[in-house]
């Protein structure tokens, strides 16, 4: 018994047989097909050519049951098959965090029947007020809400191309669209006034967070660092590795794709400045005797063990704010020229974005910026960066102009 029966106004069910079984019962495979994406004339020819492909599976063997599956049966198999064997550990993390949303909503409707209106229901609901976990009021950013479409169209691409579904569901929808914003950072008189205060601050978040600024480092990055990482004779510092923390595993080291390690170049009063923190750190060495614990790790806990990675991005927080609180409070500022001593609240990861954006205002050239960040392509700098970009652009402009203008007024003179 073979058959295209028509079940729905867009769906078929196609039958195969298989034979008989020990008992002389028809062993048939069967498959439902929705075609809501091809045109009604279309449909019945749509439907015959995957029916020949839908026997040749069975024929060669490659037949999959998609019949009964769940889509949160399938995001099982593709955490079991794929994500588990393929994806970083912190990758894997926030994903299950996003699924455990994601699978609530969506879980029970069977892989092949779910549709465009599913999602974009799913994404209507992200949006109301009540959903966030943290009680705020609102609902999720659309950055969030994107991040949830990122991850479910890339499941539905897996099932396609097992064979599980003819169509992703997921590309027929329009994507949560978030506004670009310009990376916050701090200018030049900003960050160099941060490095003054930074002279008043314990050598250790002085040393970090000033290789952080001109480095450019991410968070994971500086606390991974060992000194066998720094070239103290060349001034280089040598960026392959992440410290990370996940509640599972506790803190470790992580290698950093290849595309990302790099070595970047450092000026030698950074260089000056950790080797008068190495001198500090001995001196706790010793103090500590056998109750260090020797990682060879630049930056460590009281003990020499792995420091937490955050534990620079809430010092910086702090930092502002006391800093913030103590122009506040000082009563020989006049009150309206305090806000010229004030520092905007800028997270950790903006003295990333600080170092990339100096430098491109002082014309480095792309390569070299997108080199030093770590970046696998110049592409994804210049889309970060494209603000600090245009003005460096303006700026390039305006030279021009200056220098015409120039030489036409001299003219003028002569």
């Amino acid at each position: 018994m073979a058959s295209i029966e028509k079940r729905g106004e867009n769906s078929y069910r196609l039958t195969v047989s298989c034979g008989y079984d020990n008992n002389a019962k028809q062993i048939l495979k069967r498959r439902t097909i929705n075609l809501s994406n091809i045109k009604p004339i279309k449909q019945l020819e749509e439907a015959q050519k995957q029916f020949v492909l839908f026997e040749n599976e069975i024929k060669k063997g490659m037949y999959v049951d998609n019949e009964k599956i769940t889509f949160e049966g399938f995001v099982e198999k593709w955490l079991s098959d794929y994500a588990n064997v393929n994806l970083q550990p912190k990758t894997l993390f926030e994903y299950k965090k996003l699924l455990t949303r994601i699978n609530a909503a969506l879980g029970h409707i069977k892989l092949i029947h779910l549709q465009p209106t599913h999602l974009t229901e799913f994404y209507n609901n992200l949006r109301e007020d009540g959903i966030r976990k943290d009680g705020k009021p609102g609902g999720l950013s659309e950055k969030t809400i994107l991040h949830h479409h990122r991850l479910i169209s890339t499941i539905l691409n897996t099932a396609l191309q097992w064979g599980f579904i003819l169509t992703n569901p997921a590309l027929r929808v329009t994507a949560p669209k978030v506004k670009k914003q310009e990376a916050r950072h701090y200018n030049v008189e900003e960050t160099a006034y941060i490095l003054e205060l930074l002279d008043n601050e314990a050598l250790k978040y002085k040393t970090m967070i000033t290789l952080a600024i001109y480095g450019g480092m991410r968070e994971g990055e500086l606390t991974a660092l060992t000194w066998n990482d720094i070239d103290f004779n060349n001034c280089v510092i040598n960026i392959d590795k992440s410290l990370q923390h996940l509640p599972d595993k506790g803190t470790f080291i992580k290698s950093t794709k290849t595309e990302n390690s790099r070595k970047i170049s450092i000026t030698k009063s950074v260089i000056s400045l950790l080797r008068e923190y190495k001198l500090w750190q001995n001196g706790v060495k010793t103090d500590l005797g056998n109750l260090w614990i020797d990682k060879n790790m630049i930056f460590t806990a009281e003990n020499g063990d792995y420091i937490f990675p955050s534990t620079i991005s809430k010092w910086f927080l702090k930092f502002i704010r006391k800093h913030n609180k103590a122009i506040t409070n000082d009563i020989s500022i006049p009150e309206d020229d305090k806000r010229n001593y004030m520092l905007h609240e800028v997270n950790f990861h903006g003295l990333r974005h600080t170092s990339a954006t100096l430098l491109i205002n002082q014309n480095t050239d792309i390569s070299t910026v997108s080199k030093r960040l770590g970046h696998a392509r110049t592409s994804t700098t210049m889309d970060i960066y494209s603000h600090a970009l245009q003005k460096a652009d303006q700026t390039a402009s305006d030279k021009l102009d200056n220098l015409f203008n120039k030489k036409v007024q001299n003219k003028k003179q002569g």
